[in-house]
């Protein structure tokens, strides 16, 4: 009979010990989850910081060449680097901005549509080059704060109008060539910098 205790002792014992091993692993494996979901929270929390903080600087960054651009368009002094030309059949095409632009000097406007980068095109750089005197400049201001700017551009290769739309609060553009004698409208967009600030290379005007 006391063997019998004994052993129901030690039995016992054992599964105290157990159960306190199993507790205890429990109890550790919550800690190092709770560890892991505290740790991934602050990991969280400083993405989402530096997120606010980038987008804050975006924000600013978009606004500066905003308020420049403005004053450039104002001035006459300012060039619309175009990476995208869209066709009047609704071919749209991406572009290299150096070699594909509007620029506006005074009462100078050149215009460069190169969207080849195979072929040399008339002005030696996969296009078109035509540059001419500005007449009746406008602009207007919608409720939205967008801007459109209107002007004629005539030349020995050129006769059109040309409208500028830009989006508030930044430098963003979107410009349509209108030529007086066909219907070969095309639309361009790209971002607008002050004339010295670009970096396009002009090709051979027609």
């Amino acid at each position: 009979m006391k063997k019998v205790i004994v052993t129901l002792s030690v039995i016992v014992a054992g599964l105290s010990v157990t159960a306190l091993d199993i507790n205890a692993q429990t109890t550790s494996s919550q800690s190092r989850l709770q560890q892991d979901r505290e740790k991934w929270q602050q990991e969280m929390a400083e993405f989402r910081a530096r997120s606010a903080e980038r987008h804050e600087i975006d924000k600013l960054t978009d606004s500066i060449a905003g308020v420049q651009a403005a004053a450039a368009v104002q001035n006459k002094d300012f060039v619309l680097e175009a990476d995208q030309v869209t066709f009047k059949s609704g071919a749209t095409v991406f572009v290299n901005s150096t070699t594909n632009f509007i620029s506006v000097k005074g009462n100078r406007a050149v215009v460069q549509i190169s969207p080849s980068n195979f072929a040399a095109g008339p002005n030696g750089v996969g296009g078109v080059t035509v540059d001419g005197s500005i007449s009746g400049m406008t602009t207007t201001v919608d409720k939205k704060g967008g801007k459109t700017v209107t002007f004629n551009v005539n030349g020995i290769g050129i006769s059109a109008m040309i409208q500028i739309y830009m989006s508030p609060g930044s430098n963003s553009a979107t410009a349509t060539i209108y030529p007086n004698f066909n219907s070969n409208t095309v639309w361009i967009d790209g971002d607008i910098v002050p004339y010295e600030n670009s970096n396009v290379f002009e090709g051979n005007s027609l």
